[in-house]
């Protein structure tokens, strides 16, 4: 990855992310962190493809995503990308269940196995009775819960977290940690963004943003991959 990211106001252009090569190894658990206005949830959304006006290089797979049109990118991201929102961005027209199903959805997974990995996840996640409620029932923690399971039911090959426990009571935060720990361990690639120091520590590097720079990376270099 080499890639730039502005923002045109008028004669003016300003830039979010500047100059950012980084790479990333596959089966790597990296962690992002920098004040607020680094740039650190801009980077998240070029890496998970949800922002397409950067400049530069991205390989994703073997892919060249900056050569891929955007209906290429959207489809990598749904086959193989899971994310976690500070906002949670639950769909608020469709139950905690149907939210769960909509990642499997994109897989080749036939309904009866959908069925049974959503009771899992419910379990899991201890929401089995929150499964028929709509986001706007729930609180923001349980929010919270919902959009983790959502982003990790598909087993993604790679996970990317943007405050993943930041409405979590800590004993919750830590269990979710635990689980991005475990998955890591099965080959799940993960980068997070946090501010916490604790949830820093789970990750094998840790890389620095500020003003839309890399200021003070860490541990080896990786491949993305």
């Amino acid at each position: 990855m080499n890639l730039d990211r502005s923002y045109e106001a008028g004669p003016t252009r300003t830039y979010g992310l500047r100059r950012i090569n980084l790479e990333i190894r596959e089966g790597e658990f990296l962690t992002i962190m920098g004040p607020s206005g680094a740039g650190k949830s801009t980077l998240l959304s070029i890496l998970g493809m949800l922002d397409n006006a950067w400049t530069g290089e991205y390989w994703f797979l073997d892919q060249a995503v900056h050569e891929l049109p955007a209906k290429k990118r959207i489809e990598l991201n749904k086959r193989y990308i899971g994310f976690v929102f500070q906002k949670y961005h639950l769909i608020d027209d469709l139950t905690v269940y149907e939210n769960l199903e909509i990642p499997l959805s994109y897989r080749d997974i036939r309904p009866k196995e959908r069925a049974a990995i959503v009771a899992e996840s419910l379990d899991r996640f201890q929401i089995v009775g929150k499964k028929d409620l709509y986001p706007s029932q729930l609180s923001g923690g349980q929010q919270q819960l919902v959009g983790v399971a959502r982003a990790v039911i598909a087993g993604p090959k790679l996970l990317l977290a943007d405050e993943p426990t930041g409405n979590l009571h800590s004993a919750q935060g830590e269990e979710i940690m635990e689980l991005f720990t475990r998955l890591n361990r099965q080959g799940t690639t993960i980068v997070q963004v946090t501010h916490s120091e604790r949830n820093a520590s789970y990750a094998h590097r840790t890389i620095h943003l500020h003003d839309g720079w890399v200021v003070e990376p860490t541990g080896q270099e990786a491949h993305a991959g």
